[in-house]
């Protein structure tokens, strides 16, 4: 994988963003491959096309991605707050490609967000802009990197160094199950695997879990049975191969 973007094709544009999003965008179809199948590019779609930015040809995982010269590992600006509730809702979210490239116009970081893990807990709603903005009102969101569990922030570009394909293939293929859970409860699964990895440990027991309870609760004020919930989606985890059960009361991550 070539690093180097070229920054000459954005000779036209004068606006950074524009500039930005030209080249890396050029990068992207140049050079990426689509991580849930054995496809080795991934086809730009039209100028301007809504929600997503690529697809793949042979497998039709859609893509888009966010560039930025400034790494932040908590957060990245969306756009509008509705829109991406209403495709959360109807589980058609893209996946996602936040890259960070260099001043010298270089890939520094890459990262994909499976289409997955996005849940409404992870949506931050901005402050509506100003009655003198020229979209007076309108209410943008982040998407909260934070809040997403580590299994659903996989590494394609590192620190300068690109990670193997069939590496980031792999970690794909570990979580695409989890599409299969439906877009209502899958909040409920991805809080609760978030929470696992927090324990920083391969085993854990049901007790550790539950000392999250009041946390989980806040999150998900409509629910009134937090432990049963709790136990539900272990199994849940269980039945994606994400967890594993060794005694009563006792689990391991995988």
């Amino acid at each position: 994988m070539n690093l180097k973007c070229l920054a000459e094709i954005a000779g036209a544009y004068r606006s950074g963003s524009r500039i930005a999003g030209a080249v890396t965008e050029e990068w992207c179809a140049r050079e990426m491959y689509c991580p849930a199948c054995d496809c080795d590019r991934l086809t730009q779609s039209r100028t301007n096309t809504p929600v997503f930015d690529f697809v793949c040809p042979q497998c039709g995982q859609f893509f888009q991605l966010k560039s930025s010269k400034n790494w932040n590992p908590r957060k990245i600006v969306d756009a509008g707050y509705e829109a991406m509730i209403r495709a959360i809702r109807a589980d058609k979210t893209p996946n996602l490609l936040v890259l960070h490239y260099s001043p010298e116009w270089a890939v520094a970081n890459l990262l994909l967000v499976p289409r997955m893990f996005f849940t409404e807990s992870i949506i931050e709603k901005r402050k509506p802009l100003s009655t003198t903005a020229r979209r007076s009102g309108w209410v943008g969101c982040n998407i909260l990197l934070r809040e997403i569990p580590q299994d659903g922030k996989i590494s394609v570009v590192s620190y300068g160094a690109a990670l193997a394909p069939h590496v980031v293939r792999a970690e794909f293929s570990r979580v695409r199950d989890l599409s299969q859970v439906p877009p209502k409860m899958r909040g409920w699964t991805a809080d609760l695997l978030k929470i696992i990895r927090r324990l920083e440990k391969p085993r854990f027991t049901l007790a550790e879990v539950y000392a999250f309870e009041s946390e989980l609760r806040a999150s998900h004020p409509q629910n009134r049975h937090i432990r049963p919930k709790i136990r539900q989606q272990l199994q849940v985890l269980r039945d994606l191969g994400l967890v594993s059960f060794d005694e009563p009361g006792k689990y391991r991550i995988r």
